[in-house]
C-alpha cells in the first residue's frame, strides 16, 4: 500500500514557478496551483486606500508519496527561500488519511519502485 503526505506551500506569485520545478526535481509526480491565496505574517502588511500592497500568492499542493515527502519539504523550503527570506512563503506537511482519483500516480509510482 502506497501511503501519502499532503504538502501545502503559500508562495509569493514571483517564486510559484521554482516551487514547482524544485519539487518536481524532488519527485513529486504533480502539483496543483490555487492562485489568489493571501496571508498575514507577524506583522501586518500595509495597505492603500484599503489596497493591499503585497503582489499575488498561490497556495501550491502536492499529494507526495510519503518516502518523497520530506526531499520535496526541503527542496521546495530551500529553492522557494522561506527560512531565509522574510515574507517569501511558508509550507506544511500533513498526513493523508484516504485518496482518491491517485490510479495513475499510483501506477507510475509503482512502475517507478519497481525499476529501482
Amino acid at each position: 500500500m502506497i501511503e501519502f503526505k499532503l504538502i501545502m506551500a503559500i508562495v509569493t506569485g514571483d517564486r510559484s514557478e521554482c516551487v514547482v520545478q524544485a519539487a518536481r526535481d524532488a519527485g513529486a509526480t504533480g502539483v496543483t496551483i490555487i492562485s489568489g491565496a493571501r496571508g498575514e505574517g507577524l506583522v501586518p502588511h500595509k495597505t492603500f486606500l484599503g489596497l493591499d500592497l503585497l503582489g499575488p500568492c498561490d497556495a501550491v499542493v502536492i499529494v507526495a508519496e510519503q518516502h518523497a515527502s520530506a526531499a520535496i519539504m526541503e527542496a521546495i523550503s530551500a529553492r522557494g527561500e522561506f527560512d531565509t527570506s522574510p515574507g517569501a512563503g511558508i509550507a506544511i506537511q500533513l498526513p493523508i488519511e484516504a485518496t482518491a482519483g491517485l490510479q495513475s500516480q499510483i501506477r507510475a509510482l509503482r512502475n517507478m519502485k519497481e525499476k529501482n
